[in-house]
């Protein structure tokens, strides 16, 4: 973990005291805590899965080596039933509420849409089980705030679904950064070829029955209600369920969200960032549904001992990107002959420092440029590590971890103030992140949590 960003400082920051986080009676959990069962390095930790399908299937196969799955949940009970199939002994729920009383989970991985990550980690870990959270982390930025309290107080493990993080070609551009090859970063671009699911739509017209495999009031938990459709223009297939709620304001974080914990990553971590000071985009408002097509962020941040004065970064998705001639690589290079375009990472990050810059791919090693000022260094390699084994081992107290929410809390905390500034184009929002308010546009601080629905709420939340 980065040594420059002082987390039990940001963990005390906040309005809100970790004694606010017990569950509201309404959403019939249980009420105890618990401390976390001991595991020995020998014995197995007894895994359960909130969510079994698409990414959800392959963090509970990830992290489930070696080890025993004993429950799954999930919503869709043609997904729960494939799941079933793969692991004979799991009992399984269609409501996570009923799985958390299951007591031998000693652990949970959390692959839902991003709008119910918090409300099902929060009820986990007050109830003492270690939690593997899907990337983002979060919906809002007091939810990112208080899992990491809540981490802290129910000292139990926990794990961001960024895989990246421990990989080797991450942890090589941390080093390098925090080196001072290039010197201090006056810049970071980060960019990304999503969505690649519908964004800039208005909500789907009608209503219909939902199928009687999918538990729709459980899929919306928190979320307000809105009808099931099962087509689009007479198209068959539901607009959100399994996979296009991305670009939905209710339900998810559109492409900022869906990659920004992992392209942003390395600069978070690299250059020890501690909250943005201020945060603006170039690009269009979402409507009242989805996220726009295309959207441009910035944030600006204090200086750290690896940045520049006015240290700033900024993202780019749903096409753009930031100018070619930033990135000091030819147009063409020749190949058997004849000259080819050089192709740019679709999904990278540019590090623009005083003595030169960094292109990286995701997840990839550094590169830096111009190759002809660099052609005699050698990048260091860092090795990296299995992200999901190193939550399994630290839940036996085998390891430290390095994706904890003491980390990833505060690193999350910068996609959903980017949500809120694409909400506000144009304007500089002035961010106060002790008090968790924009100072300058009270409008704002309607966005920094959001009301979940009656049924469903959670005290401090």
């Amino acid at each position: 973990m980065s040594k420059g960003i002082d987390r039990r400082t940001f963990l005390k920051q906040g309005l809100f005291a970790a004694g606010g986080l017990a569950l509201s009676g309404c959403m019939a959990l249980p009420s105890r805590e618990r401390e976390p069962r001991g595991v020995a390095a020998c014995e197995r930790l007894n895994i359960a899965g909130v969510g079994c399908g698409g990414k959800g299937a392959s963090d509970i196969k990830a992290t489930s080596r070696g080890q025993n799955v004993v429950a799954l949940c999930d919503v869709d009970e043609h997904r729960l039933g494939e799941a079933a199939k793969l692991y004979p002994g799991a009992k399984t729920y269609t409501d996570w509420r009923k799985l958390l009383e299951q007591k031998d989970i000693d652990a949970l991985t959390i692959s839902t849409p991003d709008h119910m990550h918090a409300p099902i980690a929060l009820a986990a870990m007050e109830l003492g089980k270690h939690v593997y959270v899907q990337k983002p982390l979060t919906l809002t930025v007091l939810e990112a705030r208080q899992l990491a309290l809540a981490a802290k107080k129910y000292d139990v493990v926990t794990q961001m679904g960024n895989q990246g993080h421990s990989s080797s070609g991450l942890r090589s551009v941390v080093k390098t950064l925090q080196d001072g090859v290039i010197g201090r970063v006056k810049e970071a671009h980060v960019w990304t070829d999503r969505p690649i699911w519908p964004q800039g739509i208005e909500r789907p017209k009608g209503a219909e029955t939902p199928p009687s495999y999918l538990h729709w009031d459980g899929w919306l938990g928190v979320a307000p209600y809105r009808p099931y459709v099962g087509k689009v223009d007479d198209k068959p297939g539901c607009p959100y369920h399994p996979f296009r709620w991305r670009g939905y304001l209710d339900f998810g974080t559109g492409a900022l969200g869906d990659m920004g914990c992992h392209l942003v990553d390395p600069t978070v971590w690299g250059l020890a960032l501690g909250p943005a000071l201020r945060v603006w985009s170039d690009g269009p408002a979402p409507n009242s549904e989805t996220y726009p097509t295309w959207e441009i962020i910035h944030c600006e941040f204090a200086p750290t001992p690896y940045t520049a004065p006015g240290f700033t970064m900024t993202w780019y998705d749903g096409g753009k990107r930031p100018p070619r001639e930033m990135i000091p690589l030819p147009e063409t290079e020749m190949k058997d002959g004849k000259p080819e375009p050089v192709k740019i990472t679709t999904n990278g990050t540019l590090y623009i420092g005083e003595r030169g810059v960094i292109l990286c791919s995701h997840g990839g090693p550094p590169q830096l440029l111009p190759k002809e000022q660099w052609r005699d260094y050698r990048p260091p390699v860092v090795p990296g590590d299995d992200h999901y084994q190193q939550w399994v081992r630290a839940c036996k107290g085998i390891c430290a971890i390095t994706g904890g929410f003491d980390y990833s809390g505060p690193l999350t905390e910068t996609v959903p103030l980017g949500t809120i500034a694409v909400r506000f184009p144009g304007k500089k929002l002035e961010w106060n992140s002790k008090d968790l308010k924009f100072t300058n546009e009270p409008l704002a601080n309607a966005f920094v949590h959001h009301r979940y629905r009656e049924g469903w709420q959670l005290k401090g939340l």
